[in-house]
């Protein structure tokens, strides 16, 4: 789509370069006066031929421009759904060493949903209980303590960053910034190379906001944007810099 695009920009520029502007003749009859005129209409007719083309040049970099923000969001995603997908590969392998796919009594389970994580989990299957009350469930207020008892018992997981994303989430969208700030500063200071730390400084930037204090949102915003340039969470973080007012 990129090439297709630079392709018909360049295309237009020829275009511009080898259009004839319209014919007069300059010389012939007539006085000085109207060879003059005649001259200065042939000049603005290039020169407006020449801003119309740039406008068409503008208009599509713009296009170029959105594409491009739009690719680095489905990148994202991509590689979301492709950490995830080796998440649960690695899920079935612990499951079919360990022999306990379908081992889990049913009391733990119950447990589970009420928030708590049992210590008989494995780390892997504490995480996804803790997910799954969120995304399959949608029990939000139970979600907060399962993330936090995950915290809790394996601080040093390879799902650490992401539990501390998720719980700072849930904290967020409960109104409990002080909580949040805590569980996004520990994704930042903790995880320097969790692809959740670009999307926790833009948290930590919001919250920033919303405490009134623009200074520090500004900070944040503008870390992300020169750690994570070509990001999702860079446009965002633009966007929000944008927004916020001197």
């Amino acid at each position: 789509m990129k090439k297709s695009l630079i392709a018909v920009a360049l295309l237009l520029t020829g275009a511009a370069q080898a259009a004839p502007a319209p014919v007069e003749e300059v010389g012939g009859g007539g006085s000085t006066a109207d060879r003059i005129a005649r001259l200065e209409r042939i000049i603005k007719a290039r020169q407006q031929s020449e801003v119309d083309m740039q406008q068409r040049l503008d208009s599509l970099q713009q296009e170029v421009l959105d594409l491009r923000g739009l690719t680095e969001q489905q990148n994202y995603q991509i590689q979301q759904m492709l950490q995830r997908q080796r998440q649960l590969y690695d899920e079935i392998a612990k499951l079919g060493t360990s022999g306990t796919a379908n081992s889990v009594p049913a009391q733990q389970s119950v447990t589970a949903t009420t928030g708590s994580t049992p210590s008989s989990l494995s780390e892997t299957d504490a995480y996804q209980q803790a997910v799954d009350l969120v995304l399959k469930q949608r029990k939000y207020d139970a979600a907060i303590p399962a993330f936090k008892s995950f915290i809790s018992q394996y601080p040093n997981s390879t799902f650490a960053d992401n539990a501390n994303y998720w719980l700072g989430q849930l904290l967020y969208n409960q109104g409990d910034l002080t909580q949040a700030k805590v569980a996004f500063e520990n994704v930042v200071s903790n995880f320097k190379e969790s692809g959740k730390r670009a999307d926790s400084l833009v948290k930590l930037g919001m919250i920033a906001e919303k405490s009134n204090d623009k200074n520090a949102a500004r900070n944040f915003y503008n870390q992300v944007l020169r750690e994570y340039a070509s990001s999702a969470a860079a446009r965002i973080a633009q966007q929000q810099l944008a927004a916020i007012k001197p």
